[in-house]
């Protein structure tokens, strides 16, 4: 076997990240609860014979009574490992529980790894095709060539659901992409390039066929292999898949048919373009030097020789990765999903125009934090998407999805295409569900959101999707020349001044009148003239409040820089609270595997008096609401209905007895222990008649600490998304984030902000 070239800093991490905390990448969870003899005789026997029974009546059901139809075999006889080669299928294992863990992670599809020992390909057809009746899909991966042709090509006949060679087609799409968009930026036809290939195995030939597929002309490729060219009548190192790229040539060499190639396309082995062979190359060649680790030739010795290269690598720390996991788990997501029974040319055509035109989008937050934080807009360096870009499965498993219906593949098709698109985000954001009935709300009747840190590049980035989705208006503070350079730096297309309101703290002809206002509202809180014309040049919080105030935004979001109780101070003296409330008040919202859970008072009370926690739970519930969610709020404490006698435990005992009647309509009770508020089987137990029922979705803490420190233990631990946090108790719609807050967390608030406001118009 070939060595790998590891340092030994990275080969003991890795040793080390396989063997702890318990050896392996995957484990097998149960989707469905065995906790009492009920659970376990219709998980097992005798309840389970109704399922196997449907199926039998009905092969279809086991799409909807098992997990076959997210469940994706990745099978391999370990012929071809990565750079390894031949290291046999027991220490390839690795290898195909990463790829199991890449299904999982970037398109939820569960995958059992199955290592085969045999390299002959009737046997090994037949120990696959034998699993059918278990899978969904077939993801073949690291087989050797031509093997790994002849095993797919049976397969595919045999079988009824698809089957897909990875190392093939995987790379031949993201290859297609690159080429697309690259000749593109030359402005090449795809008709007329001359393409020379240095690797004739299954990623290449896969490659060429693909291409071939949108137009490239066989007559223009040009195949180069350890044998040399390949060549009509040439009889070493042959099969009938190569065979279709032999030329009729004297030419025996690479270096004999570089010249004047359009595209090198690279999947070989390090070194092998040489500088010489690339300057002779066309104008604005596309160089693909996919070889790992070490590529065909560097980027920066092409780049030495040809300045007007468009150069990819197989290498994360090049520009253009082309990196498989760019596309494989989508499209599995997309032919899953509509049952197809193949993965045919239409939907990895798909796939290549689907990637090709994700790369000329501006580039998302997550995909920018992922390589060091600055976008690059679509051009030479960027011809393809970000590996970690959150929107390939928005994008990829759609269109998939209608390849495989409109070719008559799909055993299930969609009814809505656009539903399913929605219903995908739950994969690149947790929290879509949860906050889907406030982006609908937004969407319907959008509001002006000023945002106070209009610099920042996460409120740029949410800018930006406010006006693609059409949920809000933006208001953007910042200096002009910043926010231009910044826009530019992370790839957004967003015109502040044309899409969207700007002001400038440091030159805007409202300023005397922003000042007044100021005056007006805090001039006998401690607010001097001179301290309301520096505050109004100065500070983007005490801007925007004003604006709110002034009718000329409907809602505010600040706090991405700074404190949050020296901007908390600046709400309570410009915007004030809502007639009747006695003190402002945060609530977050943490969405965790079990659900999405409302925590009050996470930010701003350290110990509220029973009346504020009454009002606190009131306002809470009203927030609650808007997200398409009936409140269960749960008092809590350390005593579970009177149990014991304490400050704390009292005072929650008296904020429910208030709450019962302000709003006896809320479902709401207390004071209680936490897993009391959360399994109803132990409430019951400690009191049937409890006026909460089921399990709590708000949950209010006695003071500050619990409530941030629960919220921080459940963030972290349960790997919880939070959302918010969401104010509570200002007499305007504004809200005050934190520094960690991600761009997609101010989107989310933008939506909350909106719909508030939206209510507050209502309300009139």
């Amino acid at each position: 076997m070939a060595k790998s070239t590891l340092s030994a800093d990275l080969r003991s991490g890795a040793l080390v990240y396989h063997r702890l905390p318990k050896p392996g990448k995957l484990e097998i969870q149960a989707t469905k609860p065995l906790g009492n003899q009920r659970d376990l005789a219709l998980a097992y026997s005798p309840g389970v014979a109704a399922a196997c029974e449907a199926i039998v009546d009905d092969p279809a059901e086991a799409a909807e009574l098992t997990s076959r139809q997210n469940l994706v075999a990745v099978i391999t006889n370990g012929t071809a490992v990565l750079g390894l080669g031949d290291i046999g299928p027991l220490a390839s294992k690795p290898v195909m529980e990463g790829k199991a863990v890449l299904f999982k992670k970037f398109a939820g599809i569960d995958c059992f790894d199955i290592e085969v020992e045999q390299k002959n390909v009737e046997k090994f057809v037949e120990v696959v095709a034998a699993l059918e009746p278990t899978f969904g899909g077939i993801n073949l991966e690291d087989i050797k060539g031509p093997e790994c042709f002849e095993i797919e090509e049976q397969l595919k006949a045999r079988m009824n659901i698809p089957v897909f060679h990875d190392d093939q087609h995987g790379t031949a799409i993201i290859v297609s992409a690159a080429v697309l968009n690259g000749l593109d930026l030359a402005g090449k036809k795809i008709a007329e390039v001359k393409i020379v290939v240095s690797g004739a195995g299954a990623a290449a030939l896969a490659c060429l066929n693909l291409l071939v597929e949108l137009g490239a002309r066989r007559e223009n490729i040009w195949v180069t292999d350890l044998d040399g060219v390949v060549y009509k009548g040439r009889n070493t190192l042959m099969d009938r898949w190569k065979e279709i790229y032999a030329q009729e040539t004297e030419a025996r060499m690479l270096a004999e048919v570089i010249g004047g190639a359009d595209i090198f396309l690279g999947l070989s082995a390090a070194g092998v373009l040489k500088p010489e062979m690339a300057k002779q190359m066309a104008p604005k060649p596309l160089i693909l030097a996919l070889a790992n680790p070490n590529p065909e030739i560097t980027p920066e010795d092409a780049l030495a020789v040809r300045p007007d290269a468009m150069i990819c690598t197989g290498r994360s720390d090049y520009p253009n990765q082309v990196n498989n996991v760019l596309c494989f788990p989508y499209i599995f997501r997309g032919a899953l999903d509509v049952q197809a029974t193949t993965i045919n040319e239409a939907m990895k055509l798909a796939a290549v125009r689907a990637i090709a035109a994700l790369a000329r989008e501006a580039t998302s937050d997550i995909a920018a934090r992922a390589y060091g934080g600055e976008a690059q807009t679509f051009g030479a360096t960027s011809l393809i998407p970000n590996p970690f870009d959150p929107r390939l499965i928005l994008r990829i498993a759609p269109a998939v999805a209608e390849a495989a219906m409109t070719t008559g593949v799909a055993k299930k098709p969609l009814i809505d295409i656009e539903a399913y698109r929605e219903d995908l985000s739950r994969f690149v954001f947790r929290s879509g569900f949860l906050m889907k009935p406030l982006f609908a709300k937004a969407k319907a009747d959008p509001k002006r959101v000023i945002y106070a840190e209009g610099e920042d590049e996460r409120v740029l980035r949410a800018a930006q999707i406010a006006l693609e989705e059409r949920m809000a208006i933006p208001i953007l503070i910042g200096r002009p020349s910043v926010i231009e350079t910044r826009i530019k730096r992370f790839g957004l297309t967003i015109r502040p001044g044309i899409d969207c309101e700007l002001i400038n703290p440091e030159d805007d002809p409202r300023y005397r009148d922003y000042v007044q206002t100021y005056l007006d509202i805090a001039g006998r809180r401690g607010i001097t003239p001179e301290a309301a014309r520096s505050l109004v040049r100065t500070n983007n919080t005490v801007i925007a409040a004003l604006a709110v105030v002034r009718g000329e935004a409907d809602a505010m979001i600040t706090g991405l820089e700074g404190r949050f109780l020296s901007r908390l101070r600046h709400i309570r003296d410009i915007i004030g609270l809502e007639p009747g409330v006695c003190d402002l008040a945060a609530m977050t919202l943490i969405i965790t595997s079990k659900g999405g859970f409302f925590l009050a008072d996470t930010h701003v009370k350290h110990d509220p008096t029973a009346e504020e926690i009454a009002d606190m739970a009131v306002l809470a519930a009203s927030h609650v609401t808007r997200f398409g969610i009936e409140p269960k709020i749960a008092l809590l404490s350390h005593s579970d209905f009177g149990a014991a006698d304490t400050p704390s435990s009292i005072k929650m005992r008296k904020a429910g007895k208030l709450i019962q009647e302000r709003a006896p309509e809320l479902e709401c009770d207390g004071e209680m222990e936490a897993d009391t508020a959360l399994v109803a089987a132990i409430r019951e137990r400690v009191l049937p008649s409890s006026r909460l029922k089921g399990i709590a979705n708000v949950l209010i803490f006695p003071n500050l600490d619990a409530a941030n420190i629960a919220y921080q233990f459940a963030k972290v631990l349960a790997d919880a998304l939070p959302v918010g946090p969401i104010l509570i108790g200002a007499a305007k719609p504004v809200h005050i984030l934190t520094g960690s807050v991600t761009a997609r967390g101010v989107v989310n608030m933008t939506a909350v902000a909106v719909a508030e406001a939206q209510g507050r118009a209502a309300a009139g």
